[in-house]
């Protein structure tokens, strides 16, 4: 499985908890923005990660734009994290690409990846 990585901040940070999260089973591209958005378009990557700071502009942008806001969701927003079985019914529902507060990576990917992985 191919995850990349977009948005405007902390690239290394989100591709290091997703090796970390994906458990030898994902591998992780740090592209710019529309490179991203560009390989789930292309199916070339089935998820798309990518942070910023208001979790939706500078995150999935490039994304809702090429991809399609149906397959985009921005999961935290400064002060407010998606609860966890909405991120989940997310991932099952057929969303492609996530967009979050940088500082929300290390609680939004473990539950990203933990979803995914089961499909």
């Amino acid at each position: 499985m191919k995850i990349v990585v977009g948005g405007q901040m902390d690239k290394q940070i989100l591709a290091n908890l997703i090796t970390k999260y994906g458990c030898g089973r994902v591998e992780v591209s740090i592209k710019s923005d529309i490179e991203a958005a560009l390989a789930i378009q292309t199916n070339q990557a089935q998820y798309y990660f990518g942070a910023c700071a208001t979790g939706a502009g500078g995150a999935l942008a490039m994304a809702i734009g090429l991809v399609g806001p149906q397959h985009c969701v921005s999961i935290s927003i400064p002060g407010k994290i998606m609860q966890e079985e909405e991120i989940r019914s997310a991932v099952r529902n057929g969303k492609k690409c996530f967009g979050f507060v940088n500082y929300d990576a290390d609680k939004v990917i473990p539950v990203l990846l933990d979803e995914i992985l089961k499909k």
